[in-house]
């Protein structure tokens, strides 16, 4: 009994260590290529500031043209998780990120409504697949137990975007705003998609495709690493065949609960500078600077409830705590109306609660599917659910146009969250805390 006592933390701890070296070898330029990847889809929340002025813009159709690029990507994503499945991450993800970052840059020349509504759909189409591709990835290195980590670390990105992105692109507005070649706007879709064109060159030279091929481990870490995670593959569940995995319950009961999931990030994402320039603030870097806090605010609250969820084995319960808090959040952020500090601490609230349920979720279907089975799961979940990307920011528009409102929109994007919170209690715990 002792011998096993003593031998048993020093196996832990040598698991822990190769899955230490894994992370900061891999997790650093995850993490970069996800930041300029949502720095891309969502600086169109700034452009709006100047551009729906400049081309007569309204709200709807701001709305509509933000949530086409969901359409786009929902078509997709599925096959192209699947391509990668086959041909690898390296060469995939590069793809990927290149042809989004030469059709972002080439939103500056948008000038009518359909042609935004097409430069968004075609965004979408280029960007399909990076973010389930990346989760795909990290069940190649990482098994469930540790994935909350890995996948809070991945989604550390969305508020990092905000934090780097929200100054960046106030400063941009305002830097080129008396520029006599282009728009400010047009300039902050030039600029933010060099870094995704940069990154997705390097990920040719620098990203391994699965731990046999990493120079860095040893043979016997490679080995305890494959081994960990066939073992666990083998206890999860492989379709038969197309017809068995869509008959799969579990499958369309995580869809509807990350359906509400992202109605409420896109509430975030899409309208947060609007919402503290409504506080009463006028100046578009300040309003850069004020929408980094929340971010900021989210950072320690995605680590946080990453490992409490793995140490305690209760995704389920995090994932409703936190989303229910972000509902919270968001609904106070439009309720006080014109006082920036409190916009901002409803904000703050709303972020790190929606962006801490973000990140558990996805430890729940990789909890119970493996190989093609995993990557079409997380794919069609991630498909489906991110039709929500294109309701939550229309939706929002038109009840703000329709209503005069912007609370109403808010109060909306609040009670689909509450709703994702309850689904969720229908995943079995058997699945989900594993």
């Amino acid at each position: 009994m002792t011998q096993h006592t003593m031998a048993h933390p020093g196996a832990h701890a040598g698991r822990f260590d190769v899955y230490r070296r894994i992370s900061w070898r891999i997790m650093p330029f995850i993490v970069l290529c996800y930041l300029c990847a949502y720095l891309d889809r969502v600086n169109v929340g700034f452009a709006k500031l100047q551009m729906m002025n400049d081309l007569q813009f309204s709200d709807a159709i701001y709305g509509l043209g933000a949530g086409i690029f969901f359409i786009g990507y929902f078509i997709f994503e599925v096959p192209s998780n699947l391509i990668m499945h086959k041909v690898g991450a390296r060469v995939w993800i590069a793809r990927i990120m290149i042809t989004w970052a030469v059709i972002s840059a080439a939103t500056l020349f948008v000038q009518t409504p359909t042609q935004f509504y097409v430069a968004r759909f075609l965004l979408g189409v280029a960007e399909a697949g990076f973010s389930p591709g990346i989760m795909l990835y990290l069940t190649y290195w990482f098994p469930a137990r540790k994935r909350g980590f890995a996948l809070g670390f991945y989604y550390i990105a969305i508020p990092l975007a905000g934090v780097v992105g929200g100054p960046l692109s106030g400063w941009i507005l305002d830097a080129f705003s008396q520029s006599a070649v282009m728009r400010g706007w047009q300039w902050l879709f030039l600029i933010e998609a060099i870094p995704s064109l940069v990154a997705g060159i390097a990920v040719l030279f620098l990203m391994v495709d699965k731990p046999e091929q990493a120079q860095w481990l040893s043979s016997d870490e490679k080995r305890q690493v494959i081994e960990e995670i066939r073992r666990e593959d083998s206890a999860k569940t492989t379709h038969e065949s197309s017809a068995s995995f869509l008959r799969d319950s579990r499958l369309w009961k995580l869809c509807l609960v990350y359906f509400c999931q992202i109605i409420g990030l896109y509430g975030v994402s899409f309208w947060l500078p609007s919402i503290i320039k409504g506080s009463g603030i006028t100046d578009n870097t300040t309003i850069g600077w004020l929408s980094a806090i929340p971010y900021l605010v989210a950072i320690p609250a995605i680590i946080i409830t990453g490992i409490t969820a793995d140490r305690y084995r209760s995704r389920r319960m995090h994932f409703s705590v936190a989303l229910v808090i972000g509902a919270i959040g968001l609904a106070f952020s439009g309720y006080i109306g014109r006082d920036p500090t409190l916009a901002v601490i409803g904000l703050s609230v709303g972020t790190a609660g929606t962006l801490s349920a973000l990140s558990l979720f996805w430890g729940i279907p990789s909890a119970f599917l493996a190989g093609t089975s995993a990557a079409a799961g997380i794919a069609t979940i991630n498909c489906v659910g991110n039709l929500a990307g294109f309701v939550s920011p229309y939706m929002v528009g038109w009840l703000n146009d329709a209503t005069g409102n912007v609370k109403i929109g808010l109060y909306a994007v609040g009670a689909f969250m509450v709703l994702g919170a309850i689904l969720v209690r229908m995943i079995s715990a058997k699945f989900a805390d594993q």
